[in-house]
């Protein structure tokens, strides 16, 4: 056994030096005129290679590690162990919450270790010692019962160690045989750089066949610079006064949609009392928009500063409360909050009418004071309801970070919520007649202009307390000059007053500690990973508090963190854990984008029109329609039976699992008979052609051609190994296909296809983006 364990930490420390001396990983490097490579190496947990026990112990690190002197023995609940981890080449700053440790039991149960310190060990290049508390900190379970082995395996940026086992209570027991993770070289290649495949779903709504985002040789950080200075949109927004004015919250009945009296023009209460224009849009910019990030981002701002067309009525309504999403996506989150110092006549979120209507902040006053606003912008939208460390962590009562059966240290209380209410009262819609409202139409509720203070005697205009924890001024003092002059006069010094404490409530929450963590992580989670380790949320909170030259909120800085960190970059990722659910909108434009996505006619380009089809909306997530302002899910979903966050899995049902398997069946042209479908799988509809000009269909011909030149099939998999999977189809998943394809004659090449890229595009590997 000394042997072995020796042989076996001397091959880890070579294998760390040769990665260190070689530079074979390489991250963060500047803009260059290659491509970056951003893999990390796969970590190693130290054990005894004939019975495959994790190298542990208690007491002391000694300065001198000596494995061979360390013997095996089993460990009680809630002892402090320590394990070794080999082949980690960490960061500046890098530390414990970089690393998780799971463990399974032999019921199969999940469970999920606390990582406690790291420290290099001397004299092994690369090897650290891994302080580890043996309790679960999730909590889904009863704790594990110390009645035999645990597997046990160390995850780090995505990337799983070997498993081993580890003594709980006793050694031996009835623990399932080990079975490691699949490595990069057990999974079948691509022909394309898995990360770049990976990046452009991260970063937009999939890649193309031709990968054409993204020039072969342009460095990903390039690329990110270039979207930045990118116009847009590419596709207008629904917004002209001619073609979608403001309507009457009663339809008039010339735009009802009622046949009793003809509508002007037909599709009048479609194109006014629906999401459809908004819907179709932002579909099209999803499957053909150049700035791919802007949208990206913008789409996922919409899933935290909510609205929704269940309560708002029209789609120019909401319309006007996107173009504040996207002018903001790139600037700074400040300003996307509403007005500032040097902005003072910014709308931002809390000035927009939609906001203002959805969450009532327009009907406050304060003889009738509503809070739903000043609820969420702290809740929802920017700080949670607990405080946090920067890396996301929960600060307790008890412990920091807690620990399970802790008391949670809430962010606010009522009494804050009182006061920031007072803050937001008398903001109503900007009346006709008013300088300050130039896009006011009569006999309408002005959604264009932002909301303004028409009445002084609905402003509170008493002292108030906010957020303490801030690093901004918490108090705003009472109006001295409110009251006691003319009319004219009072509601001039109210409005001033109205806005310098708006201005100053908004600037005490967004220096809150809590904004660079709540928000990155949740960003994280759309663009990248549903559960990210605490070390990848510190390091995007801390470009969000500094860009770098001292600005705080810098979305460019945000953006450019969660991209290129080490924990979202890499061609593979062996985490089983890692990765997220494609939401069925991602879902959809990924697959759509994928297979070169055009008209009913496939000459031209799809109208978007997606959203009257069952099988896109019945799979739980109607763009622009979330059910409540908590969003279609919780950013804090955990997967039922296991300690994993997995927020779109809150809408991952039998029904929606079915719909998004309907979704693909209509796309790939199946009928429901399993014969193919005459026509587009989403044709013109010819009985209202103007709600449908054009349909949506997909084109196969590349992939036919690669159906005729190679009969085996073999060619097909494995471009739709490289297209959709970036390289990760497991062997057995893609024998299991070319088995199903095969059969079909290879003369008939578009069967052949549709049967390949449904069974790919259903599978649970591909519906999970890693």
């Amino acid at each position: 056994m000394k042997s072995r364990i020796s042989l076996d930490f001397a091959r880890i420390s070579a294998m760390s030096l040769l990665i260190i001396l070689t530079g074979t990983f390489v991250f963060g490097q500047k803009a260059s005129t290659r491509d970056e490579n951003y893999d990390s190496p796969t970590p190693v947990l130290l054990s005894d290679i004939n019975t495959k026990r994790a190298v542990a112990q208690t007491g002391r690190i000694s300065r001198k590690f000596d494995p061979s002197k360390i013997v095996a023995q089993a460990y009680q609940p809630d002892a402090r162990i320590t394990l070794y981890v080999g082949d980690l080449a960490l960061m500046a700053g890098e530390g414990a919450n970089a690393l998780r440790v799971y463990a399974e039991d032999k019921r199969g149960y999940m469970y999920r270790f606390p990582v406690l310190d790291l420290q290099r060990v001397d004299g092994a290049a690369n090897v650290h010692a891994m302080t580890v508390l043996l309790k679960d900190e999730v909590g889904y379970y009863e704790p594990p019962t110390a009645d035999g082995d645990l597997v046990i395996y160390v995850t780090w940026r995505g990337l799983a160690s070997n498993k081993a086992l580890l003594g709980f209570g006793k050694m031996g027991g009835e623990v399932k045989a080990i079975q490691s993770p699949a490595t990069a070289s057990e999974l079948v290649s691509g022909r394309r750089a898995g990360d770049r495949q990976r990046f452009m779903e991260q970063a937009g709504f999939g890649p193309t066949p031709s990968l054409a985002e993204i020039p072969a040789g342009t460095p990903l950080r390039r690329w990110i610079a270039a979207q930045f200075a990118t116009s847009y949109p590419t596709f207008p927004y629904p917004d002209s006064n001619l073609t979608y004015p403001l309507r009457p919250s009663t339809p008039p009945t010339d735009c009802d949609g009622n046949a009793t009296v003809v509508d002007i023009t037909p599709t009048c209460f479609l194109d006014t009392y629906t999401m459809y224009p908004l819907q179709s849009w932002n579909s099209k910019e999803m499957l053909y928009g150049g700035n791919q990030l802007k949208h990206k981002v913008s789409w996922a701002l919409s899933q935290i500063w909510v609205t929704s067309g269940v309560d708002i009525q029209q789609s120019r309504h909401m319309v006007e409360y996107h173009k504040i999403l996207s002018a903001n996506a790139f600037g700074n989150f400040r300003d996307l909050m509403g007005p500032t110092t040097a902005n003072p006549s910014n709308s931002g979120m809390t000035l927009n009418p939609t906001m203002g209507d959805y969450l009532s902040m327009s009907q406050s006053t304060r003889t009738n004071p509503n809070e739903n606003y000043a609820r969420e912008i702290k809740q929802l939208f920017t700080i949670g309801l607990f405080m946090l460390n920067q890396d996301g962590t929960v600060i307790c009562v008890e412990h920091n970070p807690c620990q399970p059966g802790d008391t949670k240290t809430p962010s606010y209380d009522q009494n804050v919520v009182n006061n920031l209410t007072k803050v937001f009262t008398g903001w109503k819609f900007c009346p006709g007649g008013n300088a300050a409202c130039p896009n006011a139409v009569a006999g309408t509720f002005n959604f264009v202009d932002p909301l303004i203070v028409t009445n002084s005697n609905e402003v509170d205009t008493s002292a108030k307390t906010l957020l303490t924890a801030s690093t901004a001024p918490s108090n705003i003092d009472a109006c001295t000059n409110c009251t006691g002059g003319t009319t004219a006069v009072n509601l001039a010094n109210t409005q001033a007053y109205a806005r310098t404490s708006m201005i100053r409530a908004l600037d005490n929450i967004f220096n809150h500690p809590n904004v660079g963590p709540f928000i990155g992580k949740i960003l994280i989670q759309q663009m990248v990973t549903s559960d990210p380790t605490p070390a990848y949320v510190s390091r995007v909170a801390a470009a969000f508090n500094n860009n770098g030259v001292g600005v705080r909120g810098d979305m460019k800085a945000v953006i450019s963190a969660i991209l290129l960190d080490p924990e979202a970059r890499g061609n593979v990722k062996t985490d089983p854990n890692y990765g997220k659910l494609r939401e069925p909108v991602q879902f959809a434009a990924n697959f759509l984008r994928a297979h070169n996505v055009k008209d009913a006619a496939g000459t031209g380009q799809s109208d978007g029109v997606l959203t009257f089809r069952s099988e896109y909306t019945g799979m739980g997530q109607t763009p622009f329609r979330s059910p409540t302002v908590f969003n279609y899910y919780s950013p804090d979903f955990v997967i039922p039976g296991t300690s994993v966050l997995g927020p779109e899995f809150g809408i991952m049902t039998t029904g929606t699992t079915i719909q998004r398997m309907n979704f693909i069946n209509r796309m790939v042209g199946w009928a429901a008979n399993g014969t193919a479908l005459a026509g587009a799988p989403i044709p013109i509809n010819t009985s209202a052609a103007a709600w449908t000009p054009s349909g949506t269909s997909l084109d196969f011909s590349d992939l036919q051609a690669l159906v005729a030149a190679d009969t085996s099939g073999a060619t097909l998999l494995d471009e739709l190994n490289s297209r959709l999977m970036h390289g990760t189809m497991p062997a057995a998943m893609r024998a299991s296909i070319l088995g199903a394809v095969t059969p079909i004659s290879s003369t008939d090449t578009i069967n052949r296809v549709r049967q390949a890229v449904y069974l790919t595009a259903t599978s649970a590997q591909y519906q999970v983006q890693r």
